[in-house]
């Protein structure tokens, strides 16, 4: 094992061994220093990050609590705290993605915390096997434009969401069914935001005519699925790892076909230190693309604390639909 692998493994062990100390069953405060309402009877529910947060509280309402872990590390860049596994000790239900992205962390804090009654729930487990997309390979020895592997980015697509709130539906109802008919009604209410968002950006990309795109990191396949566009490569294999001199001539290879140029390069925010994207985009001037531009995409996986609200997976879909589209021809 080398020596990075080594200090996150000690971090990990670290912040279940000071859980442990706290107190049994790691009853410290949560997140921010709040502690789950003491005089609140309704489930207990944590999530893995942001959009579910976004999901699962505008089904629960007032019946149930739901609070949130990832902030500004997401799900690829998160390591758990003492203070994240003291916030799962007295969870309910812990609502993850899955598919490969952040189940196993949710295990390292249910086990450090000790709460064996806490359920794991993995939503994109839940999709039907069609529904889900294959994502960009991450062998060297392919090309950027082979395909295969799962990828886990389902809230990526409204359509894809709506069927998640399905689920988190379901599973609130079974935890507390005394308050089913709140949990249906919500969640029929927020479905008809999430086809809004759907129906927004369907008649935001309708009339572009080219709608080849570069991706930042493995991300887009259910955004690219839902909205019809097309994914040519990818600009990092893992996010925050730069491009391999191999890796960034084959995507200068697929960008220039002179039967089909791809023009439009997205960068994320999370990553604003990578050059590899204005590094392509030059490559591009250089070979005769015509007019190839940055364009910001944020695959919301981080959120600042301070702007975490019910609509916020509205608003920052429909910014990166909006951004997308002034950008495409």
């Amino acid at each position: 094992m080398n020596r990075a692998l080594l200090l996150k493994a000690a971090g990990l062990v670290t912040a279940i061994a000071v859980c442990a100390v706290l107190v049994p069953g790691c009853g410290a405060p949560g997140r921010n220093g709040q502690n789950w309402p003491a005089d609140h009877a309704g489930p207990k529910v944590v999530v893995s990050f942001a959009p579910l947060y976004c999901f699962a509280a505008s089904v629960a309402g007032d019946d149930a609590v739901v609070k949130n872990v990832m902030t500004s590390k997401g799900p690829h860049d998160f390591d758990p705290t003492a203070d994240d596994i003291a916030l799962v000790s007295q969870a309910d239900l812990f609502f993850v993605v899955g598919l490969g992205l952040d189940e196993k962390k949710a295990e390292v804090m249910r086990s450090g915390s000790g709460n064996k009654n806490m359920k794991i729930i993995e939503l994109g487990e839940k999709l039907d096997k069609k529904d889900l997309c294959e994502g960009f390979c991450t062998h060297a020895d392919h090309g950027a434009d082979h395909k295969h592997d799962t990828d886990p980015h389902v809230w990526l697509s409204p359509t894809h969401a709506a069927k998640l709130v399905g689920f988190i539906r379901d599973e609130l109802k079974a935890k507390d069914p005394a308050h089913a008919a709140g949990y249906e009604s919500r969640a029929a209410a927020y479905i008809e935001k999430l086809n809004a968002v759907k129906a927004y950006g369907v008649e935001k990309f309708k009339d572009k005519q080219d709608k080849k795109l570069v991706s930042f990191h493995d991300s887009l396949a259910y955004f690219e699925e839902c909205f019809q566009l097309n994914v040519r490569g990818v600009l990092t294999k893992k996010p925050g790892q730069e491009p391999s001199d191999k890796e960034m001539k084959e995507l200068i290879r697929i960008c220039i076909r002179k039967t089909s140029p791809v023009r439009v390069i997205l960068t994320e925010p999370q990553y604003s230190t990578s050059s590899s994207g204005e590094t392509l985009r030059k490559d591009l001037v250089a070979s005769g693309v015509e007019d190839p531009v940055l364009v910001e995409f944020d695959p919301l996986e981080t959120v600042r604390p301070d702007e975490l609200a019910l609509d916020w997976y509205e608003k920052k879909m429909r910014d990166n639909i909006d951004r997308l589209a002034e950008k495409m021809k």
